[in-house]
Order: C-alpha cells, then sequence, then structure tokens
C-alpha cells in the first residue's frame, strides 16, 4: 500500500473531521471571574499549563521558521496507521520532531506538581504525537500492560480528549475517568501556531482535597 493510498484509507477509517485552521486568534486570556472560578489548585495548574502553552507554540514556530515542516504539512492533520496496534496508532509528517523536541518540555512540566499524572501536547482532533517517558515505553504485545504503558501516537477523541483538543476559551476543567480506570482533573490550554488554532495542551492531575 502506497503512503499515499494509506493516507486516504486513515482519513476514511478515523471519520476525523478536519477543522481548518482560524487565522490571525491571539491566544485568549481569561477574565477575572473565569479565574475566581478555579480552586488554588487549578490556578496553579492554569499558569503551568499556560507556560506550557507557550513553550511548544515557540517550539512548533520555530520548525516552520527553520523549514523542518511546512504550515500546510503541520496543519494538514493527515495520519499513517501503524500496524498491528490496538488501540490503534499513527504516525504523522511532522511526529519525529515532536518526539525531539517536545517529549523534553513535557518532562519538565511534570517536575511542577506531585499530582501531575499527564502532561501533553494535542492537536485538534485529540491526537497525541508524543506521551509522557512513563507512557512511552516499548510496546510488549499484552494489551492489558500496553493500555498503560504506551499510551503515545493515540487519537484521543473521546468526549474529554476533543473537548479539549479543540476548545478555544482561554482554559477548559474536566473532571473525568480515564481508560485505565483512574478519575482525575483534566485542565486543557489552547495551542495558537502563526496566530491559528492547532490543538491544545492537557494536564492530567490529581485533585487535592480544598477544605
Amino acid at each position: 500500500m502506497t503512503r499515499t493510498t494509506t493516507t486516504l484509507f486513515a482519513s476514511f477509517l478515523l471519520a476525523v473531521a478536519v477543522l481548518a485552521p482560524t487565522p490571525g486568534v491571539a491566544q485568549p486570556k481569561p477574565t477575572t471571574a473565569q479565574l475566581d472560578a478555579l480552586n488554588a489548585q487549578e490556578r496553579e495548574m492554569f499558569g503551568v499549563a499556560q507556560d506550557f502553552a507557550r513553550r511548544v507554540s515557540e517550539t512548533m514556530e520555530g520548525w516552520l521558521a527553520a523549514k523542518e515542516v511546512s504550515e500546510e504539512r503541520l496543519f494538514s492533520f493527515l495520519y499513517y496507521p501503524t500496524a498491528n496496534t490496538d488501540p490503534p496508532k499513527f504516525t504523522t509528517d511532522w511526529d519525529r520532531l515532536s518526539d525531539r523536541d517536545i517529549q523534553g518540555i513535557e518532562e519538565a512540566v511534570l517536575t511542577r506538581s506531585g499530582n501531575l499524572v499527564f502532561a501533553v501536547l494535542v492537536d485538534r482532533n485529540g491526537y497525541l504525537p508524543t506521551h509522557n517517558l512513563r507512557y512511552s515505553q516499548p510496546l510488549t504485545g499484552n494489551l492489558a500492560n500496553d493500555l498503560v504503558n504506551n499510551r503515545t501516537k493515540r487519537i484521543f477523541n473521546d468526549k474529554t480528549g476533543l473537548a479539549a483538543a479543540r476548545s478555544a476559551a482561554p482554559f477548559l476543567v474536566q473532571r473525568y475517568q480515564r481508560d485505565t480506570g483512574e478519575t482525575m482533573v483534566d485542565l486543557s490550554v489552547p495551542v495558537f501556531v502563526r496566530g491559528m488554532h492547532w490543538g491544545a495542551v492537557r494536564l492530567g492531575f490529581r485533585a487535592v482535597d480544598q477544605r
């Protein structure tokens, strides 16, 4: 199967709606009322996520400036299936750059709080090109083991994942249960590249008792 055929096949198989980027949109700023609605832990995580989003945006714009990937490719949202993976995994025209440059940023974010379970970048369809090291362990063929320990290069298009990926609000806080059974808080902040909404950063963390 040729790469072009594989791309078309992946597009139909996934039935992923590709959203055209909206040019000229600045990073949104929260209102005082929005910030006041957050508890102390959520405000802390929002600050972490803002810095995270800024760093990955600058990194991705650096790829474009260096011509390591074209804007067309970065915003094409094309996924190439990886054979014999369950849940399905995918590569893209740029995920190698993410493996090289984004994972280090993600790992640095994880050191900001012991309550953080994950810190990741996703595109507007929920595609996660590079997970944290703890979730990027070699595939073993044991589905139960791999579900927990190899979560990279998957499309998280569940309700929570898509809401986080596509929200253009200053932040979005969701409480949900992961497919691994853990209940946690997900705080996301949109990522803009050259003024266009590309995706989001997501922080998953354990809620602390606020009493």
